[in-house]
């Protein structure tokens, strides 16, 4: 079983051509993808007892997510996406977290569970985050952690907050992956693959086995203890890039659970990943991440779409 934790939302996608509502939220997204490539995954997020919290559920069950959590009475949180001529987003955001009564009932949900990804908004915003954090710290003994912080300066403005709660997520997580974005503005200044091979020496006892850079146009690049890696992006012709790091972050651990290196027990063997894996592994992300930009919305592939797909 693998299981996502964040927030889960409506995109409203304002464009030239009209708008358009699609359900979004970065880690469900990843639990979707993750779905699509054929994962049993549950969502541990919230939604409203409302029309787009409706539309939440059922988009999540069509991809056959599970949910162990209902709808509650608060409205379901709305991102919107402003997309401009190139296809890129810029969002604005009306959202709560929270997950009440979750830490009592942490020991059953994550039972079973060999990978829990989380980040975003989940991991910063209070005071979601703080039972964010609890279940990261639960699962860690038995399960491999992955964390995206996909930042939102416009929720979270204090860069220095920022900071100190991607560094603490980083140091519990195996897999890590970041957009060169996101590094650019938690360390301003500073070039973004030194910051993120900074962040392969944070930890207590462990640090992160694998650390991913998405860098758009230029492609993906990583690094983990046997070296570094990078590929190229596929070309393709852009429809938006909702979602598109979303679809890449699932593709990416996909791949890690494909090899057998879900799980605590497998520590060892995902640390002593060669380059030339984690190379495979970056070019299988940023295809499935191509798929998506080449069309609207956060519409993660399928595996047969993925396996089906010459990324051109």
């Amino acid at each position: 079983m693998l299981t996502v934790i964040g927030e889960g939302l409506v995109d409203v996608v304002q464009r030239a051509s009209g708008i358009e509502a699609h359900v979004g939220g970065s880690p469900l997204n990843v639990a979707v993808g993750l779905a699509r490539l054929d994962h049993p995954v549950q969502f541990i997020g919230r939604y409203g007892r409302d029309a787009y919290g409706d539309s939440v559920a059922a988009h999540l069950r069509s991809s056959s997510v599970m949910l162990p959590l209902g709808p509650d009475e608060l409205p379901t949180s709305v991102a919107t996406a402003l997309i401009d001529d190139e296809g890129a987003a810029t969002y604005t955001f009306d959202l709560t977290w929270e997950l009440p009564g979750i830490a009592d009932r942490l020991a059953f949900m994550l039972q079973g569970t060999t990978l829990l990804h989380t980040g975003s908004i989940a991991t910063m915003l209070a005071p979601g985050a703080t039972d964010v954090l609890a279940a990261v710290e639960y699962a860690h003994p038995r399960a491999t952690i992955s964390f995206d912080p996909n930042c939102r300066p416009s929720i979270i403005t204090d860069v220095d907050y920022a900071r100190r709660h991607v560094e603490k997520f980083v140091s519990l997580a195996d897999v890590v992956k970041a957009s060169d974005e996101d590094l650019a503005w938690l360390y301003p200044g500073e070039d973004v693959l030194e910051s993120a091979r900074r962040w392969m020496t944070l930890g207590r006892t462990e640090r992160p086995a694998m650390v991913v850079v998405t860098r758009g146009a230029a492609g993906p690049w990583g690094i983990t203890a046997s070296g570094e890696a990078e590929c190229p992006a596929p070309k393709v012709n852009v429809a938006d890039t909702v979602g598109a790091g979303d679809s890449f972050m699932a593709a990416l651990l996909s791949g890690l659970v494909d090899r057998g290196l879900d799980g605590a027990q497998n520590r060892k063997d995902l640390r002593e990943l060669p380059a030339e894996g984690l190379a495979e592994l970056l070019a299988h992300a940023a295809k499935a991440a191509a798929v998506t930009v080449s069309r609207p919305g956060a519409n993660p592939p399928t595996r047969a779409e993925l396996n089906g797909s010459s990324g051109e």
